[in-house]
């Protein structure tokens, strides 16, 4: 899975659908007319999550559940972007899998309808 570097990026993903846990946010979009056809993914944790420190912590974290998550569950096409909760630095491990696992159902569930 490849990874969002781009603003742009991460803003035309905030325009698609939106699925809050408490400790992460998943956005994610569908992408149209690209010749890249893999799945790619990006992370972000604000100012409100904590300092340096904290939010690099946070990332990681939930870079561990995305890789462990989406192995099998992303789609093609499909941008994600995964926004650090401040709980994502306290919540246990098993809670942020199952926070990845059930935004993810979400997101798919509400895409295959539209």
């Amino acid at each position: 899975m490849k990874h969002l570097k781009k603003r742009a990026d991460f803003l035309k993903a905030a325009k698609g659908w939106k699925w809050v846990m408490p400790g992460l946010v998943l956005q994610a979009r569908r992408r149209v007319r690209t010749p890249e056809r893999e799945a790619r993914l990006g992370f972000t944790a604000s100012r409100r999550v904590g300092g340096a420190v904290a939010r690099n912590r946070a990332r990681r974290r939930l870079r561990e559940v995305a890789r462990e998550c989406l192995a099998g569950r992303a789609r093609r096409n499909f941008d994600y972007v995964v926004i650090a909760r401040k709980e994502a630095l306290t919540r246990p491990y098993g809670d942020l899998l199952d926070d990845m696992k059930t935004a993810i159902a979400r997101i798919h569930a509400k895409a295959h309808k539209s």
